[in-house]
């Protein structure tokens, strides 16, 4: 037979809905804080309490240190009782001993309650707290206890209240009190007095769950839910697709009869839902979202994702929707920014951009019969004179035409625009698009003016200079100074870039030996033609060369001359000789020395020097003069 702690004990666990180990941590808690406060223990001092929880007893254990002779019993214990318990213990060794008070029942009734009932408060929050994380973004039932027209309360599991606000409720709905309901858990948060649980009737998710419920083929995964455009209490519409070849997405999810849809219609206080078969392809997939009008065509515009839906006259109104509700889900549903028009629309401004756009010139001539036959039924429309279903058509294919053309041209464009770019960007090594902008040096307004303009690396300004300068030109702030700035940039970048291929190209032959091997080519050349002009030209060329000292790659034909390099300027001394011209104009002048200036090659400088020899005294020579 039971004993009345062990019936207390149990009815604890039914009422709390707390594991057992949890309640037993709570009371052994409480027991030891009891026995600090009866003995006034201190809180260094280790102690433990273990609860019987068949006959409800209660055993306090304290660490006391053995010593010789007691003098504090609460914290201290003689070693021939510390050795009843542990006989390997010693003198000043701590030993865990019964401390259990002889009225500590009594005393523990009155001073543990308020424990107790903390613990297991804070026991039952964490519990709450753990179990509704792991219904997050799930349907929960509860009963509503109040509801204002600011939030609802609703009573949920485990003695836990859910709040549902305003804006999460379906609109239209009222609850009364001991309603049932459900809602899916949307927050979970942790607040002082448990957890603050937010509910939703009204997101996308809770018609996600209904359908789960109530399609089994969507609980399974045989029939996938793409994607939900919702507005509360009003429309939604679904898009679904099957994974298994053989089934029907939307037959499955509207049921025999529509029992299915319809329970979930119920549930969402009388919200009409569109379920449409998801398709990979964006012009049969935004076709479908417009339903349930019909569609004529559908016309996209990747560049800036957007789709343009013409539908005739009879069906524009229902493809806009009351207020454009209809389109506006059908954008959302899609990703897509959908302009609907009707086909008489559609066919006037396609008209215009015919006659208006220059790029459309070549459009314009294969359509040029046709173009008279559609101004003649606007013409008609627009003096509110009736037109045929057989003219309806005219326009439509008409704009059919036009507008697969344009995409046409549109694709050809952009394939052109793509090889630009990948032959742009192959000039530009991938580092440099990793690299950030201030690698290139630019000034600091500049830097400023082109991060903003998202120029966030090197490569994204190098790739922009090569495909369209006027681009950057174009940006407030940049002007003829900082395009040049940037220019130079590039230009130093580019230039840096090459240097290194430069020297695996070619190695250069020493400087030396191809400046003579050119003073001699020029020499000999010289040396063939007898014409003083051309000889004085092959010396002022060689001088040239020689001066500029720039690496030459080594060449593949090898040059060997016959005679050395001085030999070469003693072969012809009149052509040769620069101071025969100078003798010349002197005996023209009527002068009466003669100036002699001698060339020679100075291997230590690199370069042919003059000297010249003057005289001094009677007919000797005396000193040289560089």
């Amino acid at each position: 037979m039971k004993n009345e702690f062990s019936l207390a004990f149990n009815e604890v666990l039914e009422e709390k809905q707390l594991p057992k180990e949890v309640i037993l941590a709570a009371l052994e808690s409480a027991m030891v804080s009891a026995y600090r406060r009866a003995v006034n223990a201190s809180s260094a001092q280790h102690v433990e309490a273990k609860i019987d929880p068949d006959t409800g007893k209660v055993m306090v254990f304290a660490e006391k240190e053995v010593v010789e002779e007691v003098q504090d019993v609460r914290t201290e214990v003689t070693l021939e009782d510390a050795r009843k318990v542990n006989p390997t213990v010693e003198l000043g060794d701590m030993a865990i001993m019964e401390s259990t008070p002889t009225d500590f029942g009594r005393v523990a009734a009155q001073t543990a309650r308020q424990v107790i009932q903390q613990r297991i408060r804070e026991a039952e929050r964490g519990a709450q707290m753990a179990y509704f994380e792991r219904q997050l973004g799930e349907i929960v039932s509860g009963v509503v206890q109040a509801s204002t027209v600011q939030t609802t309360t609703v009573g949920l599991d485990m003695k836990a209240e859910g709040v549902m606000p305003a804006n999460q409720r379906i609109p239209g709905e009222k609850f009364r009190i001991h309603d049932r309901l459900r809602a899916i858990i949307m927050e979970v948060k942790d607040g002082s007095r448990g957890p603050q649980i937010i509910l939703s009737r009204a997101h996308r998710n809770f018609l996600r769950r209904l359908m789960e419920n109530e399609v089994p083929e969507i609980y399974h995964g045989i029939v996938e839910i793409r994607a939900i455009a919702r507005e509360p209490g009003q429309r939604a519409k679904v898009a679904v697709s099957a994974t298994q070849a053989g089934i029907d997405p939307v037959g499955a999810c509207v049921g025999v009869k529509g029992t299915r849809i319809q329970a979930i219609v119920k549930e969402l206080h009388d919200e009409k839902i569109d379920i449409i078969e998801w398709n990979a392809d964006p012009v049969i997939y935004i076709s479908k979202a417009i339903s349930p009008a019909r569609v004529s065509g559908v016309y996209l515009t990747e560049t800036e994702k957007t789709a343009t839906v013409v539908v005739m006259e009879d069906q524009l109104s229902l493809a806009i929707g009351r207020d454009g509700q209809n389109a506006r889900l059908a954008a959302k549903l899609t990703s897509w920014r959908i302009d609907i028009k009707s086909v008489v629309e559609a066919a006037g401004d396609t008209l215009g951009r015919l006659q208006s756009e220059p790029s459309m010139q070549t459009t314009a001539d294969l359509e040029k019969d046709n173009v008279v036959r559609v101004s003649e039924i606007l013409a008609k429309k627009a003096e509110n004179r009736p037109i045929t279903p057989e003219e309806y058509t005219v326009l439509a294919q008409f704009v059919d035409r036009v507008e697969r053309r344009s995409i046409e041209r549109q694709r050809a464009e952009e394939k052109v625009n793509a090889e630009k770019m990948a032959e742009a960007r192959a000039g530009i090594p991938d580092t440099a698009f990793e690299q950030p902008l201030d690698v290139l040096g630019l000034p600091e307004h500049v830097f400023n003016i082109l991060t903003e303009a998202d120029f966030n690396t090197a490569g994204d300004l190098l790739l922009a200079m090569k495909l369209s300068p006027d681009k950057v030109l174009g940006l407030a702030g940049i002007g003829p100074k900082a395009m040049m700035a940037i220019e130079k940039a590039v230009a130093e970048s580019k230039a840096q870039a090459e240097a290194p291929l430069a020297v695996e190209v070619a190695e250069p032959a020493p400087t030396e030996v191809v400046e003579v091997a050119a003073l001699e080519g020029a020499a000999a050349e010289a040396v063939e033609t007898a014409e003083p002009a051309l000889a004085e030209s092959a010396a002022g060329t060689a001088e040239a060369e020689v001066k500029t000292e720039e690496p030459v790659a080594a060449s593949t034909e090898e040059v060997a001359p016959e005679a050395s390099f001085e030999e070469l300027f003693k072969l012809r001394p009149e052509t040769f000789r620069p101071g025969a011209e100078e003798e010349d104009k002197s005996d023209k002048k009527g002068k009466k020395g003669k100036k002699s200036v001698e060339y020679q090659f100075d291997e230590d400088r690199g370069e042919v020097v003059g000297r010249k020899k003057h005289k001094r005294g009677d007919a000797d020579w005396t000193g040289e003069d560089w």
